[in-house]
């Protein structure tokens, strides 16, 4: 049986800090992570991309669009 509860801090922490997690040492992805944008290695540095869950892909996606149509309009 799966356990559906949610991981605790712990674990989001070794799963960060895990190099397996890690393609190039640039790009987090885990599919056991839910998150859409947890922490970088070095939590002072802000936030990542999980691209192991196809939502916060999608959501980088979109913010991409976003900035390139206010940037093309800001001329």
């Amino acid at each position: 049986m799966e356990n559906d509860s949610e991981p605790s801090e712990e674990e989001k922490n070794k799963w960060i800090n895990n190099p397996d997690n890690w393609i190039w040492g640039l790009f987090y992805y885990n599919p056991k992570d839910k998150r859409l944008f947890p922490p970088k290695r070095i939590k002072e540095f802000g936030y990542t991309t999980n691209f192991a869950n196809p939502n916060s892909v999608f959501a980088i996606i979109i913010l991409i669009v976003i900035l390139t149509v206010v940037g093309r309009h800001m001329h």
